[in-house]
């Protein structure tokens, strides 16, 4: 008497779980597309370059540190240094940043 209604409730339990993945699997895969973050800025360089842009270049905040600042610079550079197969241009607007953000510009951009 017992083994009949526990097999009804197990079939009963297992109709209503799989009811629920279907509905849950359904609401998954209508849900809205949501553009992912892209990990790089698109995008040129500025004419003149800005504290946002220069920020953007060697991976700080605005408003970082000076020692942050020359941290910075030195991983970007050691990564795209000329001598090691970098570019002469991105050498330069690297250095740019810098100079940028310690606020020791020429006022001229870079040399390119």
């Amino acid at each position: 008497m017992v083994l009949p209604l526990l097999a009804g409730l197990a079939v009963a339990a297992a109709a209503l779980a799989g009811r629920y993945g279907v509905q849950a699997w359904q609401a998954y895969k209508a849900r809205p597309v949501v553009p992912r973050m892209r990990k790089f800025y698109e995008g040129g360089f500025q004419p003149t370059m800005t504290r946002r842009e220069a920020a953007l270049i060697l991976g700080v905040r605005e408003n970082a540190s000076p020692d942050k600042v020359k941290e910075a610079h030195k991983k970007v550079m050691v990564a795209n240094h000329p001598d090691a197969g970098g570019s002469h241009y991105l050498a330069s607007k690297i250095n740019e940043a810098k100079d940028v953000l310690l606020g020791k510009t020429k006022g001229g951009g870079s040399a390119f």
